[in-house]
């Protein structure tokens, strides 16, 4: 039966209420939560974007048992891996062994605010390979210097890693990334239940792993109000990753959006409070392999609410459909 986590979206909640819903999706049930890592949002209608670290140590000492992971961190550049090490050996130190490093070659969006320009994806795979191999080694506890195309480490140690550092997991969109997170990482993470992306991954070494997906809803009672909200704040979700990272901030995502229809939206996301819609979106997933689905919930101010509804009925749903 797979696992079921809830996403803590920083595009659209603040650093406080992030906290109070993670304390809340761990007493509803979930297996695990996911994190955002953001410098900005997608959209200026969602309003927020704290420092995932920053809530992650808040979330990892007010929760005590659900699993933590980012979803996803880019390791490359505005954070440097050394850093990217040092933060997630934090985190599982604070979280008593429950974080799992969730890293991806990133998106414009977030990255060209240090002034470094965007590089072209396979620079950016260049980068995380790099980046990899520094963390690998920094978990392990060694001293490390590394001279690299890219990255340069200049003996560098962590002084405070546990014996179970953090899993590794690799979010993947096509043939290059399923087989760097096949050859370096303990899981795969998509957006997108294509069967095809599992098999890229297992011939690049990851039978047998996890495959960790992400299916957004918009759960309101009153349908028409859900798909208001999932269009102004979640339409630029169908664009795909091979667009949505290369666009610089909420601007452009707004003008790549301006004629997608609350329709279309309401095509692709279940709205609304029918439990059968969330369950069919999850199929997909089940039926192409994947062992952990996260949800997120569109709308920063409905969470409690969701939770709530998630507990009494949707997570006993799913676990019922999938056992």
């Amino acid at each position: 039966m797979p696992t079921f986590g809830y996403t803590l979206m920083c595009e659209q909640s603040g650093p406080r209420e992030l906290v109070a819903d993670a304390v809340q999706a761990e007493a509803a049930g979930f297996d695990f939560e996911i994190i955002s890592d953001h410098y900005s949002p997608w959209l200026e209608a969602q309003g927020h974007s704290p420092n995932a670290w920053a809530v992650l140590g808040a979330v990892a000492q007010a929760t005590s048992t659900v699993e933590l992971m980012t979803f996803v961190t880019c390791p490359t550049m505005r954070y440097h891996p050394a850093i990217v090490a040092q933060q997630a050996a934090t985190i599982g130190l604070l979280s008593g062994d429950r974080f799992t490093l969730g890293l991806g070659a990133g998106e414009n969006l977030n990255e060209h605010v240090i002034g470094a320009g965007w590089p072209p994806a396979h620079i950016r795979h260049e980068m995380l390979i790099e980046a990899l191999h520094i963390i690998g080694q920094l978990f392990r506890g060694n001293y490390v210097t590394f001279g690299g195309k890219h990255f340069q480490v200049d003996s560098a140690k962590l002084w405070d890693v546990s014996r179970r550092y953090p899993a590794i997991a690799i979010a993947v969109s096509g043939e290059q990334s399923c087989d760097l997170a096949g050859r370096f990482a303990d899981a795969m993470i998509a957006v997108d239940p294509d069967p095809a992306l599992g098999e890229m991954f297992d011939a690049a070494g990851g039978i047998g792993a996890r495959r960790i997906g992400q299916v957004p809803i918009c759960w309101d009672p009153d349908r028409d109000a859900a798909v208001a909200r999932a269009h102004e704040q979640f339409r630029w979700f169908g664009g795909g990753w091979g667009v949505n990272a290369e666009l610089p901030g909420p601007s452009a995502f707004a003008g790549a959006t301006r004629f997608v229809r609350p329709e279309d939206v309401a095509g692709g996301i279940p709205c609304g409070p029918d439990l059968s819609a969330v369950v069919a979106a999850v199929k997909p997933f089940v039926d192409a392999g994947f062992t952990d689905i996260a949800l997120a919930q569109i709308g920063g101010e409905h969470q409690a609410a969701f939770l709530d509804f998630a507990q009494a009925q949707l997570l006993p749903a799913l676990r019922a459909e999938f056992r």
